[in-house]
């Protein structure tokens, strides 16, 4: 009885076309390519503007004086005042942004849009060392006493209002008292402000504890 052997099975290196080889080709690829994307895009930056100075509410927003940042904010640089694209309206600030910081577009708006006036209000006792430029403050008033009589109630005319600025009679910066504070009031609360300062009584500025610029 003859036996014969099976032909020998002899393994092939893949050649071009073989779908396997070039499928491994295209995953590689694909993953050099995803990598080179993910770099780029850790070290890609973008031009955002920040203010070297305190900007309060209806404050000029001069672009020419801001300084250009280069930040990597990906998605998130949308939400900042741009460097790279124009600023075709006049702008004001709408709240407060601290020295340094980058300038929000939800901090800036057109003029237009302002919804506050400035108002000087002298007050007669010594202001709190909290009042500054772009601290929060509140109104109250405080009733003279007629005729002997005391005093009546003080009453709060406005509160979590923006000072915008501090200044005594030679128009430096300072605090004390008989010192003159702008502050920034809205429109629906300036006929019970301006009344205050027009009677017979004072106006003081009482700091918001808590909140600094």
């Amino acid at each position: 009885m003859t036996t014969v052997s099976p032909p020998a099975v002899r393994l092939r290196r893949p050649g071009w076309r073989d779908p396997r080889l070039l499928g491994g080709l295209v995953l590689v690829a694909l993953s050099v390519a995803l990598g080179g994307y993910a770099v780029a895009a850790a070290g890609r930056t973008v031009p955002v503007l920040a203010t070297p100075s305190a900007l309060v509410p209806g404050d000029e927003v001069d672009v020419d004086a801001l300084v250009v940042r280069q930040v990597r904010l990906a998605e998130a640089g949308d939400l900042y005042l741009r460097a790279d694209r124009p600023v075709e309206d006049a702008l004001v600030a709408v709240r407060t942004v601290g020295p340094g910081e980058m300038v929000p577009l939800g901090a800036v708006a057109p003029a237009t849009a302002l919804d506050v006036r400035s108002v000087s209000v002298t007050s007669k006792a010594a202001l709190s060392e909290q009042v500054v430029p772009g601290a929060s403050v509140d109104l109250w008033f405080v009733p003279d006493a007629g005729s002997g009589d005391p005093p009546g109630e003080p009453r709060q005319l406005a509160t979590g209002l923006t000072v915008a600025e501090v200044s005594d009679a030679g128009g430096a910066f300072s605090v004390g008292g008989g010192t003159t504070v702008h502050v920034l009031v809205p429109v629906d609360r300036l006929p019970e402000v301006l009344g205050a300062l027009a009677s017979d009584g004072s106006v003081e500025v009482v700091p918001v504890a808590g909140v600094v610029p």
